[in-house]
């Protein structure tokens, strides 16, 4: 389980006071509200931003951060990822996962049967499809419905499953 989440990616600069263009990778960009920093990751290193300023413009949030107040401040900051800490994370109700919890889960079927790895988690709209990496096979594509998904247990590393008939054969 991993104990920080990427939050968005700065796709560049907006305007001339240090401002940065942000794609939100969260479920609910206006998050970046409620965030008092960030964590800025950056080839080799990580570096706390504190946010000033938070602004909505068409699919991006414009971010501000203190101490950078120029375009020379954030011109080097173009693809780089911000992360927050668990504890800063959308709080999870009953049954809900963090997709980066779930990303590197062995997958088993109720008798104990190892089928792979979940792979990717596939929004769809009316529910995910869980990709579970098979080895020597095509990827198992799995509905994260009640009736699919059993069980899961991110702390100990596997999730159970059901396999409907005919899943297998698609």
């Amino acid at each position: 389980m991993t104990d920080r989440f990427q939050t968005g990616v700065i796709t560049g600069t907006h305007g001339l006071r240090g401002e940065v263009k942000v794609f939100p990778t969260t479920e609910d960009p206006a998050r970046f509200l409620d965030l008092k920093e960030v964590i800025l990751q950056m080839p080799g290193q990580e570096r706390r931003l504190k946010i000033r300023s938070v602004k909505f413009f068409k699919k991006f949030v414009i971010l501000g951060f203190e101490g950078m107040n120029r375009i020379e401040d954030v011109e080097k900051l173009r693809g780089c990822p911000l992360l927050v800490e668990r504890k800063d994370a959308i709080p999870l109700e009953e049954g809900e996962y963090y997709v980066a919890d779930l990303i590197g889960l062995s997958v088993r079927t109720e008798d104990g049967n190892e089928i792979g790895t979940l792979k990717e988690v596939i929004e769809t709209g009316a529910n995910d499809v869980y990709a579970v990496e098979r080895e020597g096979r095509k990827d198992l594509l799995l509905p994260a419905i009640p009736e699919c998904i059993l069980d899961v247990q991110p702390e100990q590393g596997f999730m159970t499953v059901y396999v409907m008939p005919g899943l297998e054969d698609l």
